[in-house]
């Protein structure tokens, strides 16, 4: 179902940038990291489905709701372009479906019952470490 979700390549915009780490003397005339940016907010996808993205807490969102991910994984920028884009879509993959509301629930009687037993028992057990005066 998500593949059909599937923003479009022409709201995603790849910039090439230098890779951060050693790499000798070749590493600084190069670009093979790869940032990707997509704007959330003003992409394709349905309504539900930007409102939850943007209503997570995750730290490549910016303020503007602009999603940044840097991939330097591999040596070259093609390779690091397919990572980028893989990590776009495991990302859209997790909020493609609403998440389940919580039922709340009740502790049972017996559960309640052995709580306050060991409660009680604890407070005795401190009871009798008490000094006498």
């Amino acid at each position: 179902m998500w593949k059909l979700l599937e923003p479009r390549r022409s709201e995603v915009e790849f910039t090439a940038i230098r890779a951060q780490g050693p790499g000798g003397q070749h590493v600084n005339k190069v670009s093979s990291a790869i940032q990707l940016r997509f704007d959330v907010g003003a992409s394709s996808l349905p309504n539900a489905l930007k409102t939850r993205w943007l209503q997570a807490s995750d730290n490549r969102l910016t303020a503007e709701g602009v999603l940044i991910i840097k991939a330097q994984r591999y040596r070259t920028q093609e390779a690091n372009r397919q990572d980028a884009w893989a990590r776009l879509l495991e990302l859209l993959e997790r909020y493609v479906r609403a998440p389940k509301t919580r039922k709340a629930t009740r502790p049972t009687r017996a559960s309640v019952r052995r709580r306050l037993d060991s409660k009680a028992l604890h407070g005795r057990l401190k009871a009798t470490r008490q000094g006498l005066d």
